[in-house]
């Protein structure tokens, strides 16, 4: 009786070899802060020795961590690129949910990396973050700052100050709360945060076109690729009656209904609907 014959060993090239220990790094990187991975922990999960680790990572860890974190950066880059069709409500969407996976995939690694603190933290790394955030921005002011043509052309301008101020504290909004998604045991569910997003980049845009005219435009843009039972139209349908009854309540008392002069409750006559003052002569 013959032994059952091993597994024939297949060399890897360069690139197939430096993917596998990117991706070994990466999958330890996503749920461990990166000083509490190790050189050793890399080979042992690409299943190789330490000295092929350092062989294509000369500068040790930290080389290896920059290169994992290009990797993910470009990945989390790509979570932004949405083709500009359909509602931009829905584009978002899809957007929030690629980002939402990617944040659920790597987990204390994600933490690690947008808290900053890391012993392996550099000028280089805070760089490649900060990229990301500048993608992200870009690619939203894509779909909300600008209209495109009858022939799909785009037909963006430069940004203002303010629109892309909003944006970029949107952004910061996201980061801040998926952190909080992640200490909070990813509770609301994914697709309740994603929904509470797209709410609040409403709620920004409106508030922002109160007093900015080209944010006005990018709205009134916007509105026009909206559907009736979309997010925008639901938010509205929430928002209005309560910003209604606000409304209301902060209206001067001569603006009321049953507030003209000398009708209000305890005016005196003479008083302007003032009560308990003697009017004037």
């Amino acid at each position: 009786m013959t032994a059952p014959a091993a597994p024939a060993y297949r060399r890897l090239s360069v690139e197939e070899r430096r993917t596998q220990l990117l991706d070994a790094a990466l999958t330890l990187f996503a749920h461990r802060a990166p000083e509490d991975v190790s050189l050793d922990d890399v080979a042992a999960a690409a299943g190789v020795s330490r000295p092929l680790v350092y062989r294509y990572f000369r500068g040790g860890k930290q080389e290896l961590y920059e290169a994992a974190l290009r990797s993910a950066a470009d990945e989390l880059e790509l979570c932004f690129t949405e083709p500009p069709v359909g509602p931009p409500t829905a584009r978002l969407g899809r957007v929030l949910d690629r980002y939402l996976a990617f944040v659920d995939q790597h987990d204390a690694g994600f933490s690690a990396l947008l808290q900053g603190g890391s012993v392996c933290e550099t000028s280089r790394t805070t760089a490649m973050v900060d990229e990301v955030r500048r993608a992200a921005a870009e690619q939203i002011l894509l779909h909300i700052g600008t209209g495109r043509s009858a022939t799909g052309r785009s037909t963006r301008k430069p940004t203002g100050a303010r629109l892309r101020m909003m944006v970029r504290t949107w952004i910061a909004a996201v980061e801040s709360a998926s952190l909080i998604w992640l200490d909070e045991g990813k509770q609301p569910p994914a697709a309740e945060l994603r929904d509470w997003l797209v709410d609040h980049l409403i709620a920004l845009l409106v508030a922002t076109a109160a007093t900015d005219e080209e944010t006005a435009g990018a709205v009134d843009a916007l509105m026009s690729y909206e559907r009736p039972d979309g997010p925008v139209a639901t938010l509205a349908h929430r928002v209005i009656p309560r910003v209604n009854g606000a409304a209301q309540g902060l209206e001067p008392a001569s603006a009321r209904p049953g507030a003209d002069r000398g009708t209000g409750p305890g005016a005196s006559p003479g008083t302007g609907g003032r009560p308990g003052r003697p009017g004037r002569p």
